[in-house]
């Protein structure tokens, strides 16, 4: 998988809203006269309250918190499919992948109907397999595919599931069920549902039928009729990167941090930005500049998470000198999530 953190708030609230509907439409039917019912009702409340508040510290990057909530549940949450998701998606976040395949695996077995329940296990497969061995990646690639394909089959305008489906058919060998031809009906299916995903998918297929200007064409066409442009800035400079088109790479960088700045909703794309510009070693301190602004934001998200942030802030002032600043950095993500192990390694 090209990019491990593949979602933001507009699926943890989808999820979470279902959820909380289902289980208020229940407690509302139940006769509150009751003592018994009104016991019940007011157990699932506190359920209800707890899923909520755990999804919230998901969205912080506050992991130990929000797996705190989902063990407080009864039982730790497991006869609860929104609970297992959640416990998922944390997993997800801190690189836990056995846990989090335990956890979507559960979900799946309560709510086997759920789209995105299948979609986080193929995820969580899919980071596995990277991690793996030849033959154990071919086993765990045929896995991801029938989960992708389970999720898009559940919800077809799943955009998030269709994206990730398209990418497989992008990245992955033949012999794994991949190719250029099936991730190209993808993107017209995504033309339906997301056109700014269709265009970034189609940037994906030309460049690795080494159309590089077609990409490049694609991806400012994704710019262009996006809502949240930052984001698509932060892609742009991935692509300068990669062509080590330096000078246009700066440009998509401030164009990002400028973006997001007329659009706090963005700020996960400062986040992208700065991981560009660590993985072709450019610029650490407007590295570091966009870190400190994705971690002032109100608008943090799983999708880059808090303590991640944290520690790759950490690793640039130690790179630059600030060994005090580094420190105040790594004792807040180990304050966030203490077992994700490059916090752990930080701190040797």
């Amino acid at each position: 998988m090209k990019r491990i953190f593949a979602t933001g708030r507009g699926l943890a609230a989808g999820l979470l809203a279902g959820a909380l509907a289902a289980s208020g439409a229940a407690a509302a039917a139940w006769d509150g006269s009751v003592v018994s019912g009104g016991a019940e009702g007011a157990g699932k409340a506190a359920a209800r309250g707890a899923l909520a508040q755990a999804n919230d510290a998901l969205q912080a990057g506050e992991a130990d918190k929000a797996l705190s909530l989902i063990q407080s549940l009864p039982g730790g949450g497991v006869d609860d499919a929104e609970a297992e998701n959640l416990a998922c998606r944390i997993e997800f976040t801190m690189e836990q992948w056995e846990p989090a395949i335990r956890a979507c695996q559960q979900a799946i077995k309560l709510d086997p109907q759920n789209s995105y329940n299948h979609l986080w296990l193929g995820r969580a497969l899919g980071e596995k397999a990277d991690k793996s061995s030849f033959l154990n990646a071919f086993t765990l690639g045929k896995r991801v595919l029938e989960e992708f394909q389970r999720s898009t089959q559940l919800d077809p305008r799943n955009a998030e599931a269709l994206s990730d489906l398209g990418e497989f058919y992008l990245e992955a060998p033949g012999l794994v069920g991949g190719g250029l031809e099936k991730a190209a009906s993808v993107a017209e299916e995504l033309d339906r549902v997301d056109p700014v995903r269709a265009a970034e998918l189609r940037a994906g297929i030309a460049g690795e039928s080494g159309d590089y200007g077609g990409a490049e064409a694609d991806l400012k066409k994704a710019l262009a009729i996006s809502h949240h442009p930052a984001r698509q800035w932060a892609t742009l400079a991935r692509f300068y990167a990669a062509r080590g088109r330096w000078v246009e790479l700066e440009n998509a960088v401030g164009n990002c941090e400028a973006a997001e700045a007329r659009d706090p909703h963005a700020a996960v794309a400062l986040f992208d930005a700065a991981g560009v510009l660590i993985k072709v070693k450019r610029d650490p301190k407007m590295a570091i500049k966009l870190l400190e602004e994705y971690l002032a934001s109100l608008d943090k998200t799983e999708e880059a998470p808090a303590f991640v942030a944290y520690v790759r802030l950490a690793r640039l002032q130690q790179e630059q000198g600030d060994a005090a600043n580094a420190q105040v950095a790594m004792s807040a993500a180990y304050g966030l999530a203490h077992e994700y192990r490059p916090v752990q390694d930080l701190r040797r």
